[in-house]
């Protein structure tokens, strides 16, 4: 099984865009849509709608709720997803390559919005 979600979750992630720095993936699901463990690298995370959701992965569990039009960062992590909301998601992430890219072997489970200037 691949940990790529756009091989893994195909009905879910498809590639935008692509150079050697980046990779640009668009997300959309369902309510009730629960996607296969995969990885993402470090990325940011573009919300277009409104949604929540819960990530799972080692036994944790976290629950996200975010509002349309948010930017957040998504250190690199393994998870799998389920949209446990009552709208369907849609997202843009943009994920590192390279060096900037990090490694899931760090505890990081969900996003981590900025502070509020």
């Amino acid at each position: 099984m691949s940990s790529d979600p756009t091989v893994s979750n195909p009905e879910n992630y498809r590639i935008m865009w692509e150079n050697e720095f980046v990779r640009v993936l668009e997300y959309t699901d369902v309510p009730g849509t629960t996607t296969t463990a995969h990885t993402h690298p470090n990325s940011v995370m573009v919300t277009l709608s409104g949604f929540q959701r819960k990530l799972m992965s080692g036994g944790h569990e976290v629950e996200v709720v975010l509002p349309p039009g948010k930017a957040v960062w998504l250190a690199a992590q393994e998870h799998a997803g389920s949209n446990t909301g009552d709208t369907p998601t849609h997202t843009v992430l943009i994920e590192l390559k390279g060096d900037a890219a990090g490694s899931p072997a760090d505890p990081a489970l969900g996003p981590v919005a900025p502070p509020v200037p």
